[in-house]
């Protein structure tokens, strides 16, 4: 009887699981940990949903880098773009209070904090 084919169903599954532990776990614990802090963002959203970029003031970041940021935010400002060029007029704007979002990273100068990578609300 041939083993190659169960060795290689074998590394297979051990491959998934250690990828969907790295992926689950792993991210998921560390940064619900320890959550960042923001006063108040803005997100845009354009014809085909929220940026995946979020300027943000007034944050509190952990020391500690983790994979995914889980961030707070006291007032989120949403502005409603009629078209996906920032130069057009703005259909309308929408303020949420205490809302979650995650995101991958962040870049930040004296004045502000440009989150990236985040996907849609959390809560």
């Amino acid at each position: 009887m041939n083993r190659t084919p169960h060795r290689l169903l074998g590394a297979a599954a051990a491959v998934a699981m250690s990828a969907a532990a790295l992926l689950g776990t792993g991210a998921g614990t560390a940064a619900a940990s320890e959550k960042a802090h923001c006063e108040r963002a803005e997100r845009p959203i354009w014809s085909e949903g929220p940026s995946r970029n979020v300027t943000a003031h007034g944050c509190d970041i952990p020391k500690q880098r983790h994979r995914w940021y889980v961030i707070d935010v006291d007032t989120l400002v949403q502005p409603r773009h009629k078209t996906d060029y920032l130069d057009e007029n703005i259909a309308g704007t929408s303020t949420l209070h205490d809302k979650t979002l995650r995101c991958m990273g962040y870049t930040k100068d004296d004045h502000a904090v440009n989150w990236f990578g985040c996907v849609p609300q959390l809560s």
